[in-house]
């Protein structure tokens, strides 16, 4: 089910009063309400008004769920998802983690040389629909946190429309967004990221856990820098999105080194 933009604009800001988003929902609206709730949809009834939980949610107990995809290609409409990790984390813990290569019989050279992921290693992995269902129940309503969250995010929703799931709806987070607007730096790349800030010594570049364990801990890195007027999850997402970017440091100037003087005898 899809929720139009202006109403999921209402739910964010300050709610719909209960009786008139009922109205609003295909019939019978209880079951409807657990399909969206099945979706990630965050919803609940405060005040007699259908808002969305994150609106109140402290930051410091919010669920987030950070989410890294490998695939072996760049449109969701053609290609599919080989390899996922995730890693939920809650109050600056970890408290648990996702990881499943997904059956693939194309996979290029290229991206098997990029990610290391051999369509040897893809044929004995288990299919999409079972890693669709599974990655479903481990997400539930978390908040979808990605290092360009955009892509991960449309990738995972059409993975799962194509198994036959509903797309999603749980609310995102982009670790860019987020980075360029609590640290300076030259590069938002999250291995440039990793390297500068020294986030996750173990990280395997372009393998999905690995990538979402470093992402975690930029996460973990940036949250403190947000400023003290931040509170709510809902909060923290606008401004990922609306805050002024932190001016970019320029390169730093290569270092050339001087010739030896020569001596002509």
């Amino acid at each position: 089910m899809k929720l139009d933009p202006k109403l999921f604009a209402r739910l964010i800001k300050k709610g719909i009063p209960k009786e008139e988003f009922e109205l609003l929902l295909p019939q019978p609206s209880a079951l409807t309400l657990e399909l969206l709730q099945a979706q990630g949809l965050n919803l609940v009834i405060k005040d007699n008004f259908y808002c969305l939980s994150s609106t109140f949610t402290p930051v410091s107990e919010t669920l987030f769920c950070i989410v890294d995809v490998e695939t072996n290609g760049s449109k969701p409409s053609r290609d599919q998802i080989i390899e996922i990790g995730a890693v939920k984390l809650q109050n600056g813990i970890i408290i648990d983690t996702y990881d499943s290569l997904v059956y693939a019989t194309d996979i290029s050279k290229q991206i098997q040389e990029i990610t290391g992921i051999s369509i040897q290693q893809t044929l004995k992995a288990p299919g999409l629909a079972k890693v669709m269902h599974e990655f479903r129940l481990f997400l539930g309503d978390a908040v979808f946190v990605g290092h360009d969250a955009k892509f991960d995010y449309n990738f995972v929703s059409a993975m799962m429309e194509r198994v036959g799931l509903d797309a999603l709806l749980n609310r995102s987070l982009c670790t860019i967004d987020l980075a360029e607007r609590t640290i300076e730096s030259e590069r938002y790349g999250l291995a440039y990221l990793n390297e500068q800030l020294e986030l996750y010594r173990e990280a395997t570049h372009h393998r999905a856990l690995s990538d979402a364990m470093t992402t975690t801990k930029l996460l973990k890195r940036t949250l403190p820098l947000i400023p003290k007027s931040i509170h709510t999850c809902e909060e923290l997402i606008a401004f990922s999105k609306e805050a002024k970017r932190l001016k970019r440091l320029k390169p730093a100037p290569k270092k050339i080194e001087e010739e030896a003087p020569s001596y002509s005898e």
